[in-house]
């Protein structure tokens, strides 16, 4: 990770903040007796995903961080299935916005693999 001086340089980080952004966008159209509960959850789970890139860099080891790595691509997968859940139960109405957060995932996801990959070696 020479030349990268802080967590904020990494596309990764500023990928999962406009997640965050979304995530938080297409929620408040959910029904309010979901507020603490999908609602919440894929508010956390989105949280999650700059927050472990972030702590992980903080780390300052490949191992560390690889790890912190995987947490967000956990968190990915999290906010993926909630989703998909909260779309079958007719919670989402913006398709567009629900497609795009599906995009980002997907990119995000792949973007982290890569990363860790060039971590390790």
């Amino acid at each position: 990770m020479s030349g990268i001086k802080s967590y904020k340089e990494l596309f990764i980080w500023q990928k999962g903040i406009k997640l965050v952004v979304l995530v938080y966008k297409l929620t408040k159209s959910f029904p309010k007796e979901e507020i603490y509960a999908l609602t919440s959850q894929l508010k956390r789970a989105s949280i999650s995903v700059p927050s472990n890139i972030a702590e992980g860099f903080g780390r300052q080891t490949d191992k560390s961080f690889n790890h912190f790595l995987n947490i967000s691509r956990g968190s990915l997968n999290e906010i993926e299935t909630q989703l998909i859940i909260a779309k079958e139960l007719e919670f989402i109405s913006d398709d567009n916005l629900f497609n795009e957060i599906m995009l980002l995932i997907e990119e995000e996801s792949k973007m982290i693999s890569a990363f860790a990959k060039n971590l390790k070696n």
